[in-house]
């Protein structure tokens, strides 16, 4: 049975810890707003860019000319996939999930024969990608500085990933996130990053829509409308990980608050049964003393 002493220390330990997971919970609860607004701020616009290419790659004929981010390289067998995950723990299982989708899509490419690389955007998925996947991993994107997701972060590696990609060292790219839906929900999502995905639904449809006329020309509006679409896709997934993230870590900073306070409950009881039964057995000796005389 532990010493008096010892269920002390320990009771005060954990109020200790419950007054750091509650401080932490009040804190990703002020940050989850604002990083609310923000993921919701982007999605109109990401979410319309991105079905303006998926439309123009579906209805613009590729050609000799045509910018490689749009036509692709002819061939599929070099896979990156862009894991974007936070730099912090004590969040739950939110970069266990967005890791689970990341090694589900890698297994899925594997076994169709192809070749699997990765390319790292925040530490929390390093560990596991480095013991799972050894020598596979072409880049791992710092963020240690970052303490908001600002659109310079973005652009920074859509920058890196197209200059691999014009570099020959892939040949599809996709994007693994995790998209904010509540603070209790995060959904990881696996998204075609380059080049732009042509919607099925689209090709088998046949619908004719109205006629677009591009001017200078479709090429000067493409170089430009598709590397700001990788950025884009980019910053909006930085966005959503980063909600995504203070919801998690609020619920769990919740739970931890609340478990240490049932902790703290029982070890009190435990407390006061031990200090019960050593008033108890010092009162029994010195009555038998006090008899015996």
């Amino acid at each position: 049975m532990p010493s008096l002493k010892s269920l002390k220390v320990r009771i005060t330990s954990v109020k200790s810890t419950q007054k750091i997971t509650r401080a932490m919970k009040t804190v990703a609860a002020a940050k989850l707003r604002r990083a609310t607004e923000a993921a919701v701020a982007g999605r109109p616009y990401a979410e319309r860019l991105e079905a303006v290419m998926a439309s123009l790659a579906g209805k613009v004929t590729v050609g000799p000319n045509s910018p490689k981010l749009l036509a692709g390289t002819g061939k599929d067998e070099v896979q990156l996939i862009v894991v974007a995950t936070s730099e912090r723990g004590l969040a739950g299982g939110f970069n266990t999930n967005i890791v689970r989708a990341a090694r589900l899509k890698a297994d899925e490419l594997i076994a169709a024969g192809k070749k699997v690389r990765f390319y790292l955007v925040g530490r929390k998925g390093r560990a596991v990608i480095r013991r799972m996947y050894p020598g596979m991993i072409v880049h791992d994107h710092d963020m240690s500085h970052v303490k908001n997701a600002a659109f310079a972060d973005a652009l920074a590696i859509a920058r890196d990933l197209i200059a691999r990609y014009e570099a020959g060292e892939f040949d599809v790219c996709h994007l693994v996130f995790s998209k904010f839906q509540s603070a209790l929900v995060q959904i990881p999502q696996t998204a075609q990053l380059i080049p732009v995905a042509v919607p099925v639904a689209a090709n088998e449809s046949g619908a004719v829509s109205a006629a677009v006329e591009y001017e200078p020309d479709e090429e000067s509006i493409l170089a430009e409308l598709l590397p700001r679409n990788v950025a884009i896709q980019i910053y909006r997934a930085l966005l959503e990980n980063q909600a995504g993230f203070y919801g998690a870590q609020m619920n769990a900073m919740d739970s931890a608050t609340r478990n240490a306070g049932d902790m703290i409950n029982r070890l009190s009881i435990q407390y006061n049964r031990t200090r019960q039964a050593a008033i108890t057995t010092e009162l029994v000796e010195i009555i038998s003393g006090a008899e015996a005389l």
